[in-house]
């Protein structure tokens, strides 16, 4: 189900979610007030084609991840025969992705991002209050997120902002997500925490590299 809470509760988790610069293949589209209901019933239902489907498999392999590990302390041989069914799954599911010509052509781009909403560059300016349908493409794992927003706030980005790494987004836009399923947040949010730990640990490496350069 779609996760709604009231502004203050959103207001909370916002504070409780931590930002992370990334990249990301993204599409943005106006969604109008009267067209809102039919594609959160159809978001619902799960009815919104090949582009959910690494997500939605993301999702289950989390739920089956303690099994597994029960599974391979007793049959080490069973375990990795699943694993290697888990990924020959996977891989028919980023052909799925492969038939979304809108999102695969598009070069990834820069955002900060966090569980509970988004900043990016972006060709044209929004009116705040404007409701977006938002397609997400997360790397590597190719897991498609659909998500619905709100502006929040949209202007002209400065010449140095990092949001904005070509001529083509002179706007950056603020986004709050307003509906996204509950299993996908935690996707996202797991996204994120790998996303961190790797920088991090980038950032220690350099540290390390330059300690040695000055010895």
């Amino acid at each position: 189900m779609t996760q709604q809470r009231d502004p203050v509760d959103r207001a909370d988790d916002r504070r409780s979610y931590f930002r992370i610069d990334d990249t990301v293949r993204l599409s943005l589209r106006r969604v109008a007030p009267d067209e809102l209901q039919l594609r959160l019933d159809e978001f619902e239902q799960d009815l919104v084609g090949n582009f959910t489907v690494m997500s939605s498999l993301a999702a289950i392999t989390a739920q089956m991840t303690v099994g597994l590990r029960r599974i391979e302390n007793r049959d080490p041989d069973l375990a990795a025969y699943l694993r290697a069914l888990d990924q020959k799954i996977e891989v028919i599911g980023r052909a799925f992705i492969a038939q979304e010509p809108e999102l695969m052509a598009d070069s990834a781009i820069p955002v900060n991002l966090s569980a509970g909403g988004m900043c990016v560059g972006v060709e044209e300016s929004y009116e705040p209050g404007t409701q977006l349908e938002i397609r997400m493409l997360l790397f590597p794992s190719f897991n498609g997120l659909l998500i619905y927003g709100n502006v929040v706030d949209s202007g002209p980005a400065g010449e140095d902002d990092p949001l904005v790494h070509d001529k083509r987004y002179p706007y950056r836009v603020r986004i709050e997500f307003t509906h996204i399923r509950e299993r996908d947040r935690e996707l996202l949010i797991r996204h994120l925490l790998r996303r961190q730990s790797d920088q991090l640990r980038g950032r220690q490496e350099l540290a390390a590299d330059g300690l040695q350069d000055l010895e």
